[in-house]
């Protein structure tokens, strides 16, 4: 976590080289599910999923990083929180400050950080839910298999 800090101390500083008054974010590992990072500005700071950062180590430093910094750098700006997440002025901060391709999303394994305790069938296959899809199942939304095309069933275990 240390590591994590120290990256974002650096990407600080180079985006400071164009922006002094850029103020330091705080750093939280407290993200879950599919998203690697998000730059917060009600909350102040940059949050990270540390289960992606255990498996993604070197993509954290190298891209999400620099990526959520970016966000925090284009928040800041004039208008900043009306300009679009991945519009023009990140993609310049990401090509020209940070030297990278601005790509919107990562292609990180996200199966280890995403909690999906609960099994539905179809003819075909078991689709795993996350609690928050289930919840809905049980408020009436109904769900289909896009390979077969059959509504979802819940099923307590899996099917072996």
């Amino acid at each position: 976590m240390h590591a994590v800090r120290d990256r974002t101390d650096e990407a600080l500083k180079r985006c400071q080289e164009v922006y002094p008054a850029l103020p330091a974010p705080k750093v939280w590992f407290d993200l879950k599910g599919a998203s690697a990072g998000q730059a917060h500005l009600g909350r102040g700071g940059l949050r990270f999923n540390p289960v992606l950062l255990s498996n993604n180590r070197q993509a954290f430093f190298d891209e999400v990083i620099p990526h959520e910094m970016a966000h925090w750098l284009v928040f800041h700006l004039a208008n900043g929180t009306r300009l679009k997440p991945h519009g023009r002025e990140w993609q310049a901060v990401m090509r020209d400050l940070f030297g990278l391709e601005p790509k919107v999303t990562h292609r990180f394994d996200v199966q280890d950080a995403q909690s999906r305790p609960y099994y539905y069938q179809c003819d075909c296959q078991t689709h795993c839910f996350t609690a928050r899809r289930h919840s809905l199942v049980v408020k009436g939304r109904r769900y289909r298999c896009r390979h077969c095309d059959q509504t979802l069933v819940y099923s307590a275990f899996k099917k072996p």
